[in-house]
């Protein structure tokens, strides 16, 4: 029997939040029974592709969506939809832009079209208009809504009726290991250094700059401090240009982006997360289930906190006020594990997956109970 294709309509499949939850669900799930293809909104070759085809999936391609080109994404939209019958189940992580793919996906007969929220907020860019329009009409395209957490799915649905699907990732993978700590810190030649970590895009919601003015002043009272980096994005040059200026191109590093984040995160005293906005942050479960203390933005979800070792610092606050939290970790804090912790409060990759394949196969009829 050959199993059940899931169309995923994302953005693009590189190591962000969002991709990440996919891929541990796509490796996890059993692809005998259900296997992922993606319409990707970028063409090329991207972080996630060998290994999405490498797990059997497939790959398409549909030009992003913008005010200059309606026209054109409509028709690639149709044309796509027109050539693969092959789908009973579309599930989209474009948030308010999921609008577009399932009302297409309805017109051609698909019977399950699945809208997942993965935020909390729109960018305020040239699409923002077109998001909020979205946001209005895609109740009328959906059969069933998804959401990395409750604040997220009040965003975008507006109602509470909606499932969960947490941002579950493999716990084993981030037990803390003190040589390999050790071990990643002489290879980044930070060795007996204060590590300060950051994971994300270089995007304004993750809001760099200002972990930059952060980091800055408290370098400034603590010199054996440096600050680890891990992403990439537009913004990057940037960010990178104003570490310059302030004198941080030694105390910085630009990381870029990494498929040893297990081991990165080993290396890290603290993890800190001021972005303005988010929905569930995968990278703030992989950092509590790797026992770092985590300074975070209040502007985040109460629902990540899953230790006691996460500390909530408003946006509005001083930068003293930040790095009075960060250094009350310097000294006198040990470090455990807490992938216990985590499977406890439902982010084990293995339960998810399984849960999620269960409910995929009662969508189509012949696999009903």
């Amino acid at each position: 029997m050959e199993p059940i294709r899931v169309l995923q309509v994302v953005t693009l499949m590189d190591r962000g939040g969002l991709e990440t939850m996919l891929m541990n669900y796509y490796r996890h799930i059993d692809r005998r029974k259900i296997q992922f293809d993606f319409l990707e909104h970028r063409s090329g070759k991207h972080d996630y592709t060998d290994e999405i085809l490498s797990l059997g999936g497939n790959i398409y391609n549909v030009p992003p969506v913008s005010p200059f080109n309606f026209t054109d994404y409509y028709y690639r939209l149709r044309a796509f939809f027109k050539d693969h019958h092959e789908y009973h189940i579309v599930h989209s992580h474009l948030d308010a832009l999921s609008t577009y793919p399932l009302r297409t996906a309805k017109q051609f007969g698909v019977p399950v079209r699945i809208a997942h929220s993965h935020n909390t907020n729109h960018e305020k860019n040239m699409k923002y208009l077109i998001k909020r329009y979205s946001q209005l009409k895609l109740q009328y395209y959906t059969t069933h809504l998804f959401s990395c957490g409750v604040d997220a799915g009040k965003w975008l649905f507006k109602h509470n009726n909606f499932q969960i699907l947490n941002n579950a990732i493999d716990t084993k993978k981030f037990t803390y290991d003190a040589k390999v700590a050790l071990q990643m810190k002489r290879k980044l030649g930070i060795h007996g250094k204060f590590v300060i970590g950051h994971i994300g895009r270089f995007f304004k919601q993750k809001n760099h700059g200002f972990l930059l003015d952060i980091f800055n002043r408290l370098h400034k009272i603590n010199s054996d401090c440096v600050l680890l980096l891990i992403g990439a994005g537009e913004l990057m040059n940037d960010i990178r240009q104003k570490a310059k200026e302030l004198g941080l191109s030694d105390a910085v590093l630009f990381l870029g982006v990494r498929k040893d984040i297990p081991e990165l995160l080993q290396a890290m005293d603290i993890f800190v997360f001021p972005s303005l906005y988010e929905g569930l942050p995968v990278t703030l479960i992989e950092a509590q289930a790797s026992g770092l203390p985590c300074i975070i933005a209040d502007t985040i979800t109460e629902e990540v906190k899953i230790t006691e070792h996460v500390k909530y610092v408003s946006l509005f606050s001083s930068i003293d006020v930040w790095i009075e939290q960060i250094l009350s970790y310097k000294n006198g804090y040990t470090r455990q594990n807490n992938f216990s912790t985590i499977n406890k409060n439902g982010f084990d990759i293995q339960a998810n997956a399984k849960w999620l394949e269960n409910f995929y196969l009662k969508l189509i009829p012949d696999n009903e109970s």
